[in-house]
């Protein structure tokens, strides 16, 4: 291992590495049960604004644009702790929502709420949270 990756997986200095496209993977977990409640993308404004305001800030590769959840529904997300995977191209939140039943756009608290299943053979998806609201 060389000096450079000694101090990428080891180190104390924070250089997240960004894909070609400026984005770095975020895997957000509800700080208090642990469940997986969204994957996300952050440019390096997203994740400074969070690491700052200790409020979850995202990119949104669909707009373009810079993305502060919760900002328009009320559901903001509070940072209890971040964290980044040993080559530095991953982050993981974990957080309090305000409003948990508006963690998905869809009316749930999670945006993974079907599972990939086989029915005859053929994948399908089966939904396996009701909408809250």
């Amino acid at each position: 291992m060389n000096e450079q990756s000694v101090e990428l997986e080891e180190g104390d200095r924070l250089t997240p590495r960004f894909d070609a496209a400026g984005l770095i993977t975020a895997v957000v977990t509800d700080a208090g049960s642990g469940e997986l409640l969204m994957l996300a993308h952050m440019n390096a404004q997203a994740l400074e604004l969070s690491i700052q305001t200790g409020i979850a800030h995202y990119f949104s590769r669909s707009r373009q644009s810079l993305w502060k959840k919760g900002e328009t529904s009320g559901a903001l997300q509070t940072i209890h702790e971040m964290r980044i995977d040993c080559d530095q191209d991953a982050v993981w939140l974990k957080v309090e929502v305000a409003r948990p039943e508006e963690t998905c756009h869809t009316g749930r608290s999670t945006c993974f709420y079907r599972k990939v299943e086989l029915v005859n053979g053929t994948p399908r998806l089966v939904t396996s949270l009701p909408r809250k609201r």
